[in-house]
């Protein structure tokens, strides 16, 4: 038996699989670029600098240094923010709006959360400071200079 092969029908179903291929499986963007660009759009005053590797760099006038991170080792996405060595109210407020969209928890508990961090470092804790809240891993360090946090939350959950 052989079978007559129609070189116009064979494309056109090869095309019609592709168009199904493509249709089924959507061109996502990267989890860090959506975050930067839903924090951009949600907090007042903050903007996207620039991208590197899998961080995206973010600027606001309450903060040194903002980032966020995404697919480390023993973390999925990883908010980092630096500040003066007594935290402002305004950076606590930042950190903890920053926090509430990034990881789908209410900005009272990332509030919450960054500011009792924040607040442990002295004398008896020392100049770093890890602590867990509402399932989010907080690391609060400081120097001379500044204070730091960084939020993640594990892969696992």
């Amino acid at each position: 038996m052989i079978f007559k092969l129609n070189l116009r029908g064979a494309i056109l179903v090869a095309a019609a699989i592709t168009g199904l291929v493509t249709l089924a499986s959507p061109a996502r963007a990267d989890r860090c670029d959506d975050s930067a660009k839903e924090l951009a759009n949600q907090v007042d005053r903050l903007k996207v600098n620039f991208r590197a590797g899998n961080i995206v760099y973010l600027s606001h006038p309450a903060a040194k240094e903002l980032s966020v991170g995404c697919r480390g080792d023993k973390y999925s996405i990883e908010l980092y923010a630096k500040g003066d060595r007594k935290p402002t109210p305004e950076f606590l407020a930042l950190v903890g709006s920053m926090a509430a969209i990034v990881f789908t928890v209410t900005k009272d508990d990332t509030t919450t959360g960054a500011t009792r961090c924040l607040k442990r470092m002295g004398l008896l804790r020392g100049d770093k400071v890890s602590m867990r809240y509402r399932r989010l891993n907080m690391e609060c360090t400081r120097t001379k200079t500044d204070a730091s946090i960084a939020i993640t939350r594990g892969k696992d959950e």
